[in-house]
């Protein structure tokens, strides 16, 4: 196992997750977006937020299972935390164990794709 994945669970995790601030009196959900960012950022993970091309409607966070689960966890706290009532959140977690990934999780996907397109 790499260092990177040595949390507890001993997984490094690829995560994407949409998380859907709701109850809100405006439709603009902008500011706690922003806010689930700058948790995101503090963390220390690696991270695409949405809107950047192959990360879609979510974001993509990776490192060791229980970081990855902590920053999503505190994504919603801190949501809250600005008077968002309710927060539903979809995630997407992908693990391996045939081979160790340290980091670039989700950027070895992306090119692996790109390699594949640029062949033909």
């Amino acid at each position: 196992m790499s260092e990177a994945s040595s949390s507890k669970s001993g997984l490094y995790a690829v995560a994407d997750f949409c998380l859907i601030p709701m109850g809100l009196p405006t439709p603009s959900v902008g500011p706690q977006i922003a806010e689930c960012q700058r948790v995101l950022e503090a963390s220390g993970l690696e991270y695409k937020a949405c809107c950047i091309p192959l990360a879609g409607y979510g974001t993509n966070v990776e490192g060791p299972w229980d970081a990855v689960m902590a920053a999503i966890g505190e994504c919603h706290r801190a949501v809250h935390a600005m008077g968002t009532p309710r927060i539903a959140t979809d995630i997407r977690i992908g693990t391996r164990t045939d081979k160790s990934i340290s980091s670039g999780g989700n950027d070895g996907k992306v090119k692996r794709v790109e390699e594949i397109l640029g062949a033909k």
